[in-house]
């Protein structure tokens, strides 16, 4: 059975290795002691956001990272998933799919009124996204880090 639960700092083993295996997917340069004080921080302070462990069976297979924003033109906090994973011996049986569709309850008991995601045109789970009502925002994300 799929389960979907909010994480704690006692799952950061669980999640820390997951979060850097995505992000060497990715090819986003970060180094994992940074990794683990961002993990630390999202896990203690939920007002910033939150991790869920994704679980089957009781066995954690992945993970889902979500962080808090606010928006007037969503009635007040919006969220961006930042990280979805699902460990690839888990992918393709609709687990990204349920996690999604149990993550928006979890989401709008915190008082989101939009999620939003960044997918790379070429990822295989665009099409998982826009199955699940994600549409490209008429707007173009833009970034500038600050160091």
């Amino acid at each position: 059975m799929l389960a979907l639960r909010l994480a704690t700092l006692a799952d950061l083993e669980h999640l820390l290795p997951r979060t850097r295996a995505l992000n060497d997917h990715e090819g986003i340069a970060v180094s994992t002691d940074s990794l683990r004080a961002a993990l630390e921080i999202l896990l203690t302070k939920p007002e910033l956001g939150g991790a869920w462990l994704v679980t089957r069976d009781d066995a954690p297979i992945g993970y889902a990272l979500v962080t808090y924003g606010f928006d007037l033109e969503y009635g007040g906090r919006d969220a961006w998933i930042t990280e979805l994973w699902i460990d690839e011996a888990a992918r393709g049986g609709g687990n990204g799919a349920q996690v999604l569709a149990m993550l928006e309850p979890e989401l709008r008991a915190c008082g989101v009124g939009a999620v939003h995601l960044q997918v790379r045109p070429e990822n295989p789970a665009k099409r998982l996204y826009e199955r699940m009502g994600f549409a490209a925002s008429p707007r173009v994300v833009m970034t500038r880090t600050i160091s």
